[in-house]
């Protein structure tokens, strides 16, 4: 039930936020682990603390498949409708999931692994137009149900799969892209390829958030409980999130100056 209250929401909320400061925005906000999270809260609350701490460190790997589902996604976006190209995603994610689930590498290795990931896939992502205003469209009044339906399908579906697996299948299959999908696929749908790019750019910004999430849980539920691992990943995950989020706003004002010299010159 937590699955469902909490995923849905957060996909219309990064919707809303698309409307409202553009796609990018609307990327960082799904690269939030509150699909992921509830799977392994409930992960402990069914089999134990180790259980979720083995799932949480195999996380890190599925995380590392789904920077292969945002390049797969952002590649497709170009040429193909938002059916075959998420479809073609999710195909590459259960691929690298399921290879990956076939090992167990430390935690601090698990986290270097989807670092580089998704450094790799922002390499391979190029292309956006650094759209960042707002989506100026009339919409109809089924968008947000419909977007909120689809992630509840994908939710129950996911965790309807992995229930009955063990720590590493569930852990790999836990970053599985509901949230992003549904973003994704409407925003494909309705707006394009560069909208589209721009908010798997945007995810990838935040995705290394997601991914200390996962680590501070791998490395603390055994030795502090659920409640205060929980706390501190997710205090981590949005901490790292804002403080990407000011590095770049920094970085981008630095070029917005230095292009304004040139140009005096």
């Amino acid at each position: 039930m937590a699955k469902l209250l909490l995923a849905p929401p957060l996909v219309i909320g990064a919707s809303l936020a698309a409307r409202r400061w553009g796609p990018g925005l609307a990327g960082i906000l799904v690269a939030l682990p509150l699909v992921a999270g509830p799977i392994l809260l409930i992960a402990d609350a069914e089999h134990g603390v180790r259980f979720a701490a083995r799932a949480a460190s195999a996380s890190l790997l599925g995380l590392a498949a789904l920077a292969a589902f945002v390049v797969v996604v952002a590649k497709l976006s170009r040429s193909r409708g938002w059916m075959l190209a998420l479809a073609a995603g999710w195909l590459v994610y259960l691929a690298v999931a399921l290879a990956l689930s076939t090992v167990t590498p430390a935690p601090a290795i698990g986290l270097a692994l989807a670092a580089g990931a998704f450094g790799l896939a922002g390499l391979l992502t190029h292309g956006g137009a650094g759209l960042t205003g707002v989506i100026d469209v009339d919409w109809p009044k089924w968008d947000i149900p419909a977007r909120a339906t689809a992630t509840a399908v994908l939710v129950l579906l996911v965790t309807g799969l992995s229930a009955a697996l063990g720590p590493a299948l569930t852990g790999v299959l836990a970053p599985f892209p509901v949230a992003t999908s549904v973003v994704a696929g409407f925003t494909l749908a309705r707006h394009g390829s560069n909208h589209v790019v721009e908010l798997l750019r945007g995810f990838l910004r935040g995705a290394l958030g997601f991914a200390v999430f996962c680590f501070l849980l791998a490395v603390l539920l055994v030795p502090t409980g659920a409640p205060a691992a929980f706390a501190i990943g997710l205090l981590g995950a949005v901490c790292l999130q804002l403080l990407a989020q000011l590095a770049r706003s920094r970085r981008r004002d630095h070029d917005a100056s230095l292009a304004r010299r040139i140009h005096t010159v």
